[in-house]
């Protein structure tokens, strides 16, 4: 216990607005306790005790009452002075830093936020919310997700400009906000740094389902049935978006739901069995509880019928009664598993989240299960998606990844092979499932056949979670996701150290670089402090219900660092071909000499994450960042700054990532062929895209052939944009021109043609 008795009661506190307050020793105790509570040992305890802070505390209660107490008066900028004296004067020197620093930084953010200039700026973007719609206004379209224009859109861009200024004068290092502002970084989603949150998570559905869970509301009993299965998998996934600012995905939708299949199945095998005996002689002899024991034993939905042998009394009439039986139950239990898909795509489509603003973004990994059950639920998801909406019209939600894997569903003489080439029609047709390839090299690395939890994950925005630095003996994608990750401003240095600025010095582009690095690192570590200072309470249903991994051993009042370790902080970057363009003349399309240095940048920056990881024992990864949003952003700034230099900053916007710059024209296989050993160096998410014009869905044989090609080029997350347009008069969907192939009307005869792209649909849940 602190002591905070003293004789201090007559002594006036004078507040920094000038307002004279009564002397409250335990508010300086507190403060001088936040101060040493900063300071962690190797095993995140607090590295000092009560004794520290009272030696501490005393000491300056003591020069008070000599210096001040005459006074009946001291200033609370005097005070901190004291603290300050005697932490060096102790030999608190750990203590002094991070007190003067956390003193620093709120003096700082005092000026950012209250100053005369910085009042202006913020009321003029809470104006321009107010008064301007979305078209007119940038920021209220800076989630693709969220409608800026409906009451509650608005009102969560309110909130989020009021937290993200709050956030860069409170909660970060004045140098981190000022390259945040300044474009040499962005950090995504700023706005949710106060609330602590992460960003997306993988979720382990089958941990849900045993035994049911609840949502804050009420509790869900354990589902008894694919329809119920698939229900509570969206609640899950509309649940766990109001704790985190990013998307939501299912690692392995087709293991999580086929237990879901069998339990449909039994039930109608029962009740087929039991209606036949009910109309015919057979009920007379026939023991129906029974048969429904031996029902309860079937561990798949495919039944050798010789187990009700001893109920037939060797009478064909009564084996064909079980068959028929089963074969009605079978069909009865797919048309069953048909409409809990359909179900499941449609309330994504629909459910809310976030106070009602926006559809959880969601994403969703199959292709690996082999069992019947497993099977019936990709096949019926995947006709689900090829119907569409109501009205036929293409689902955005979830973005469905189908998982490749030779001796799986690659080859003809695979199990799954059918539904690969399912996957490649339906793609065809309504942009999803993109693919994933658990054959590139990386994501083979902590592969085990025997457990699926190993797989690779992505989001639908390409993040990817697999190794564990802090766990190598558990290394899965379940339970686990991204943390917060900030990009770098690639074209920058290329201006800064390239061509525009009169000769090339790739030694200085190399050294700011890994200067623009570490402070992204330091940036990131801060965060991740405000995450691990959270608790359960914070994420009722991510941790509360144990969604993140190891979750369920925290207790009530534990910090979060021991689970969270599991995630990834991820550095990004934007715009390789355009710092190429700007170092070398020449983008990574057009050189060999430009594709080798790119690919020499981004190893440095894999290099670098790599050594943070080892020292901090974090997983830091590099990610292709994923935020189209932010390639204008930076070319805005650069433009402003620069001017238009041409292949550079000649364009609205950055090239996303390491692609090869998708108005360069290149064939479908060598762009692979360039993009390909990127995707190995980009551990924390990456992915590919191919343009295709024309009707793809009239050639799914070239569209399955550049599915292969991606599978052959190492890539290892990939999607194949193409024109997918829907008339909203008739429904019908695939390449319209300026004439409805389904009804011959003029799309400038009426309602507009709708018209989709996957690189649209591919961004992330946050910002």
């Amino acid at each position: 216990m602190i002591d905070v008795e003293d004789n201090l009661s007559a002594l006036q506190v004078v507040k920094r607005n000038g307002k004279k307050v009564e002397w409250n020793g335990t508010k300086i105790a507190v403060a001088i306790k936040k101060g040493f509570d900063s300071i962690k040992d190797e095993n995140e305890e607090n590295k000092y005790t009560e004794k520290d802070i009272n030696k501490i505390f005393n000491s300056v209660v003591k020069r008070i009452e000599n210096d001040y107490l005459p006074q009946e008066k001291i200033k609370i900028e005097q005070i901190q002075d004291l603290i300050e004296e005697e932490l060096q004067k102790k030999g608190y020197e750990d203590v002094y830093t991070s007190f003067s620093e956390y003193r620093e930084r709120r003096n700082m953010s005092r000026q950012m936020f209250f100053g005369e200039k910085k009042q202006h700026k913020f009321l003029k973007a809470i104006e321009s919310l107010g008064l301007k719609s979305a078209h007119e206004e940038d920021s209220k379209r800076e989630n693709a997700n969220v409608d800026g224009d409906t009451a509650m859109g608005t009102m969560l861009q309110y909130g989020s400009t009021v937290s993200k200024e709050f956030a860069k004068a409170y909660l970060m290092k004045p140098k981190f906000a000022e390259a945040h502002d300044n474009g040499d970084i962005h950090i995504h989603d700023m706005d949710f740094m106060p609330m602590g949150t992460t960003t997306c998570c993988q979720i382990d559905l089958k941990k849900l389902f045993d035994g049911g869970f609840s949502t804050g509301h009420g509790h869900l009993r354990e589902p008894q049935g694919i329809m119920s299965y698939s229900a509570l998998a969206a609640i899950a996934i509309q649940s766990n978006q109001n704790d985190q600012h990013g998307g939501q995905s299912i690692p392995a939708f087709d293991y999580y739901l086929a237990p879901g299949v069998l339990i449909t199945f039994k039930k109608h095998l029962k009740q087929s069995i039991s209606d036949y005996l009910d109309f015919t002689e057979f009920g007379n002899f026939i023991n129906m509880d029974r048969v429904a024991k031996e029902i309860d034993k079937l561990k798949s939905i495919e039944v050798d019928l010789s187990i009700f042998d001893t109920f037939t009394k060797d009478s064909d009439e009564v084996k064909r009664l079980f068959k028929t039986s089963y074969e009605k139950a079978l069909a009865k239990t797919d048309r069953e598993t048909y409409q809990a898909m359909e179900a499941f795509i449609h309330n994504l489509n629909t459910m809310h989240s976030r106070a009602g603003a926006q559809v959880p973004f969601s994403s969703i990994n199959f292709g690996t299960d082999t069992s019947p059950e497993g099977r019936m639920v990709m096949r019926n998801y995947l006709l689900a998606t090829d119907s569409g909406l109501g009205n036929h019209e293409t689902p955005i939600f979830p973005i469905s990844i189908f998982k490749v894997k030779e001796g799986i569903n690659y080859n003809p003489e695979d199990p799954n092979y059918d539904l690969f080439k399912l996957s490649c029609e339906v793609s065809a047709k309504r942009l999803f499932p993109n693919f994933s390839f658990i054959d590139s090299p990386f994501n083979l690395e902590t592969y085990d056949p025997e457990d699926y939890r190993t797989e690779v994950g992505y989001m639908g925005c390409r993040t990817r979670v697999l190794a564990d630095v802090t766990d190598p003996n558990n290394q899965i994608t379940p339970g686990r996701g991204n943390l917060s990750f900030t990009s770098i401003n690639l074209p920058r240095l290329g201006i800064k150290h390239g061509l525009p600025s009169g000769e090339t010095d790739l030694d200085s582009f190399f050294n700011e670089l890994e200067e623009l690095m570490d402070l992204v690192k330091d940036q990131l570590l801060e965060r991740f402090e405000i995450q691990c200072s959270r608790r359960i309470y914070n994420f009722p249903f991510l941790l509360g219900q144990g969604v993140w991994i190891d979750s369920e051993k925290l207790k009530p009042n534990d910090r979060l660092r021991k689970v969270l370790k599991h995630g990834t902080l991820t550095i990004g970057f934007i715009g390789l071909a355009e710092c190429l363009k700007a170092l070398v003349g020449k983008h990574h399309g057009e050189s060999e000499e430009a594709a080798e240095l790119g690919y020499k940048i981004v190893k440095f920056m894999r290099n670098k994450t790599n050594e943070y990881a080892e020292k901090h024992n974090l997983n830091f990864s590099l990610i292709a960042t994923p935020a189209e949003g932010l390639s204008g952003r930076f070319t805005n700034i650069d433009k402003a700054i620069y001017g238009k230099i041409k292949g550079v900053t000649d364009r609205d916007y950055y090239t996303n990532s390491f692609h090869v710059p998708v108005y360069y024209n290149i064939s479908v296989a060598r762009k692979l062929k360039i993009e390909g050993p990127y995707h190995a160096l980009t551990n924390g998410g990456h992915i590919s895209y191919v343009e295709l014009d024309g009707d793809t869905a009239m050639n799914v044989k070239a569209f399955e052939k550049i599915v292969r090609l991606m599978h052959d080029n190492n890539i290892g997350y990939g999607a194949i944009n193409h024109p997918v347009d829907r008339d909203p008069v008739c429904g019908y969907t695939g390449v319209i021109g300026d004439v409805c192939p389904g009804c011959g009307r003029k799309e400038s005869e009426g309602v507009p043609i709708e018209r989709v792209k996957n690189a649209s649909l591919n961004t992330c849940g946050g910002r």
